[in-house]
């Protein structure tokens, strides 16, 4: 079985939507970025849907994640959900898949 890492890899390739659980959340994303920043795995996601301890505003916010804390990820096609940077992102250094623009 696929690491969350490869899954969420292989969903920025596709673009697919991933869900998976965070911080005992339930959360619906669309990865955009993965790579490592200081060498811990990470990847910036857009969340749509799901829960958050900090809420989750109206059309959605972007989420700086720990991969090794990502558990039951799956993937899965959908409509593709996004928003507009206001500053570059600083989740990721080491970039090792982005999505295509």
């Amino acid at each position: 079985m696929p690491d969350a890492y490869s899954i969420v890899r292989q969903a920025i390739l596709d673009k697919h939507h991933i869900v998976a659980t965070y911080r005992g959340h339930r959360r619906e994303l669309c990865p955009h970025v993965i790579g490592t920043k200081a060498g811990r795995r990470q990847a910036l996601f857009f969340q749509f849907a799901g829960s958050s301890s900090s809420g989750l505003p109206p059309g959605g916010e972007w989420r700086c994640v720990a991969i090794d804390g990502l558990s039951d990820v799956t993937s899965r096609p959908g409509e593709w959900h996004t928003r507009p940077h206001t500053q570059p992102q600083t989740c990721v250094d080491l970039v090792d898949v982005e999505i295509a623009q």
